[in-house]
């Protein structure tokens, strides 16, 4: 092992000593084991110092192996190459090294790769590699369809994948995978073929600041080097301040939603009191109407709040990222578009609007205050829902007991295959046996057979076996043992889809006049007429017409618009919020409680009246006859998807003891059947009902597998290949996608039932889509507990909500909506009336 004392290391202690900083223990435990040639996974609290512990390792690595000359050797080729999940982190994180470059003296230059970056600039970058690249998985496999694209990390020294928790359990993070797999081994490749590159192997280090499962995530990134390599966890006491926004007055008959937007006067002095603030909002949807909301309440705001999401114009999302380094921005409306950011971004204060679902993603967005070591990270939480403010408390419980949720890899994703070695067959191309052992050393295909090997192949050249006699499928062809693509129109294509990933179809907001505002879906449009006025980044524009796939808009000066909502908006409440929700219910009417739950002792007190509330180890279950039909509501705490498949197997199972038809609704908190008949639920059948025995064959006949396995079929054909989406401004609707998906899933099969990209289909929807262990272990849970059925005679407080959600699943107009809550409201309110008149608890009106 190289000594602390090494020049490397005094370097950049002396450096950081004329900053006045102090390195962190686990910064200088990276530096030793970077120096000491290992590989390993960094994780620290958000803004920590994560990104200089591993990019100053790789200065001083360079400095050691360079001891007398190397503030003075330029263009060195490629020594560090970085991966980031986000574009728009990149910029940050190059600034950063920047700087600390240019103080250490050293003649390295950094370089941004993405789809951001001009043509002029990546040729630029071939022709003289930067020391350092960042770029994105997509842009990454992008080089690897270059001619002699090894010789690119012929110097390569070290790969770093910053954010690892954001790819790690998700397709881009497959895709990071299989380039680190490549290009580790095309190093090796260079080193036998006699080339001088460096003695020692490519180091491989991953950031992440909030993941439960560690040592599996380290795991998964250095499956392609075979090292063990090693954790480096910061032990650092950076405190959150969590405060909890009390509403004056509470809801005792809550409904999602309703209740944040009255809350918004109360941001402002928050707002006001912090040089920098960033609201966080879960659906882009949301973020229009809060922004809009905020300069209405407060218009001293204009031109000092801002709006950021996924949707909005690049250049927009620019200049509101570089006003918020500058401070010249009070605030910033945003969604999971801020939720990462490199160290030392001068935010003062965050605040959450509704839950965040989950501990990590709350953790995330609190260090994006005080985002610098040492300093107390601030987060304001609003709730939506007097509901809420019982996720806040177990949000509180959840940080003090480090009840961070784990992400779990993707295995077996063949379209990801598939579209990679299409990548490689219009670069180099491959060898198969070559690749086939490459790719079985990543932790995705590590369980590849050599028949699923052969059917890939077999899709490659020849279409597989159902899509032979069309040439179009036949996209590879083998010349002297290496699969290469010859035609240069199929280069063409994959080259433009390289790095897909489906979402839902979007098409540019333009304005007449000239110029872009952002990006809109498809199903959303289409819904609206010319002359329609709705709201994107901020501002209310007239649809105009929609031509090719551009959606042309004027300027309007409606006070009304409609607000878009964006497909996929709905979080669901992860496993280990869940479990401590649960716990916390147990402290409801506790005298040691919260803030929070003691802001809602009327709303318990109502509930223990009618129903009950249910304790940890309990499943409550209520039964109401109501004038709309009989209302069985059950409530598990598991979160939205897995009460999506639990209400749909408990009505499949039910119907079976008698005919019967429901009309389902669920929220994170529980599921509800609605019949117009008495649903045949008590002692003597429910345990059954809550059974794990032939689970699997239940599910399938439960939901409609097939209709969920197509829509899957339809991103898995497209990331795949098996479906062209279209050249720039002529790409094809979402429905003639969907219909060729279609045509190719029928096709299959009838064909070739046991496709791969089939039974990757189905496994999706059980996995991914119906989280069938997540399901299988709370139904583990339900079977152990005490089930406590209850018959009231009027709604309770945690009924209504998921009630409410019903009425809305039925197409209510939003204005007829609010009128029947407000109605059932005003009946409910009246019972509790009666009730405390009898009990003589007239205080606890409010």
């Amino acid at each position: 092992m190289i000594p602390s004392s090494s020049i490397g290391n005094r370097v950049i202690n002396n450096w950081l000593s004329q900053k006045e900083f102090h390195p962190f223990d686990f910064q200088q435990e990276t530096w030793k084991s970077i120096e000491a040639g290992k590989s390993g996974l960094v994780n620290a609290p958000t803004g920590c110092g994560k990104t200089y512990a591993v990019f100053l390792g790789a200065i001083i690595q360079f400095i050691n192996a360079h001891p007398t000359d190397y503030h003075q050797l330029k263009n060195n080729g490629l020594q560090l190459l970085w991966i980031t999940p986000l574009r728009a982190l990149a910029k940050d994180i190059g600034r950063a090294m920047e700087e600390a470059i240019d103080s250490i003296g050293l003649p390295w230059k950094v370089a941004i790769r993405n789809g951001d970056t001009s043509t002029s600039e990546r040729a630029k970058q071939k022709k003289n590699m930067p020391e350092v690249l960042i770029i994105t998985p997509e842009s990454l496999h992008l080089l690897l369809t270059q001619k002699n694209y090894p010789a690119l990390f012929e110097s390569l020294q070290m790969m770093v994948v910053d954010e690892w928790h954001e790819l790690l359990g998700s397709k881009r993070g497959v895709q990071t995978e299989l380039a680190i797999s490549r290009i580790i081994h095309c190093n090796q490749e260079l080193k036998q073929n006699g080339h001088q590159i460096q003695p020692t192997q490519i180091l491989l280090w991953g950031i992440s600041a909030t993941i439960g499962n560690l040592v599996e995530a380290k795991e998964v990134l250095l499956s392609p080097i075979k090292q063990e390599g090693v954790i480096i966890k910061a032990i650092i006491d950076k405190p959150i301040e969590v405060h909890t926004i009390i509403p004056s007055e509470m809801e005792k008959y809550p409904w999602a939603g309703h209740l944040g937007i009255k809350l918004a006067h109360t941001l402002i002095p928050i707002i006001e009191k912090s040089k920098t603030t960033l609201i966080f909002i879960n659906t882009r949807g949301m973020s229009e109407t809060w922004y809009q909301t905020l300069l209405t309440v407060a218009p001293e705001l204009a031109g000092a709040i801002a709006l950021h999401h996924g949707s909005i114009e690049q250049h927009l999302r620019l200049w509101v990222e570089e006003a918020l380094h500058t401070e010249k921005l009070k605030a910033v409306v945003c969604t999971a578009s801020l939720d990462l950011g490199v160290d030392f971004r001068p935010v003062d204060t965050v605040i959450q609007v509704g839950s965040p679902k989950g501990v990590a993603r709350f953790l995330q967005r609190a260090g994006r205050s005080g985002h610098r070591p040492g300093e107390i990270s601030k987060i304001y939480f609003l709730p939506t829902h007097s509901l809420e403010l019982v996720e806040a408390a177990a949000l509180k419980e959840a940080i003090n007991l480090d009840a961070i949720e784990s992400k779990e890899p993707m295995i077996l994703c063949f379209d990801v295959l598939l579209q990679y070695l299409c990548t490689l067959a219009i670069g180099e191309g491959f060898n198969e046996q070559t690749i086939f052992n490459e790719i079985k050393q990543t932790n995705c295909f590590a369980d590849l057979q050599e028949t699923e090997w052969r059917e890939i192949l077999l899709h490659l050249t020849e279409g597989g076996n159902a899509l032979q006699q069309y040439d179009e499928y036949k996209k590879v062809e083998v010349e002297e043992g290496i699969y290469k693509i010859k035609n240069k129109q199929m280069a063409m294509r994959h080259r433009m889809h390289i790095g897909t990933i489906v979402s839902d179809a979007m098409l540019k907001v333009k304005f007449m006049s000239g110029g872009f505002i952002g990006v809109i879906e498809e199903w959303f449009i289409s819904r609206l007429e010319p002359g329609d006025v709705f709201t994107l980044a901020g501002r209310n524009v007239e649809l105009v017409m929609i031509k090719d796939i551009e959606v042309l808009v004027r300027k309007s000066t409606a006070k009304k618009s409609i607000v878009p909502s964006w497909m996929g908006g709905r979080m669901s409440l992860t496993a280990n919020l869940g479990h401590i929700l649960r716990q916390t219910f147990s402290k409801a009417l506790s005298p040691e409680a919260g803030i929070e739950l003691n802001s809602l002792k009327s709303l318990f007190e109502l509930q223990a009246d009618l129903s009950h509330i249910p304790t940890a180890n309990e499943l409550l279950i209520e039964q109401i006859e109501a004038k709309d039909g009989f209302h069985l509501l059950v409530y598990p705490f598991e979160g939205r998807q897995v009460h999506e498949a639990m209400s749909a197997i408990l009505a499949y199972r039910i119907g079976k003891i008698i005919p019967i038809s429901f009309s389902i609704s669920m929220n994170d908190y529980g599921f509800e059947l609605l019949s117009d008949q008495a649903i045949p639920v008590d002692d003597s059948n429910i345990e059954q009902l809550f059974s794990t025995e032939n689970l699997l064959a239940d599910i399938q006949k439960s939901i409609n597998s097939t209709e969920m396995a197509k829509r899957k079929f339809r991103d898995i054909a497209v990331i795949g290949g098996l479906i062209f989406q279209g050249m720039p401004g002529e790409k094809k609707k979402a429905k003639h996608l969907q219909s060729s998906a279609s045509l190719l899933f029928k096709v299959f099969e009838e064909y070739d039932p046991n496709n791969i990209l089939l039974r990757q289909a189905y496994n999706e929807v059980m996995v991914h889509q119906m989280d069938e262990v997540r399901l299988r272990q709370a139904l583990q849970r339900i079977s152990q507990s005490k089930i406590i059925l209850t018959y009231p005679t009027k709604l309770t407080p945690l009924s209504f909500p998921i009630i409410v959600d019903g009425l809305n699943r039925n197409n209510l107009s939003s204005e007829q909506l609010e009128d029947r809550i407000k109605k059932m409201q005003q009946q409910h309110y009246s019972l509790v009336r009666q009730l405390i008149f009898i009990t003589n608890e007239c205080s606890c009106i409010t």
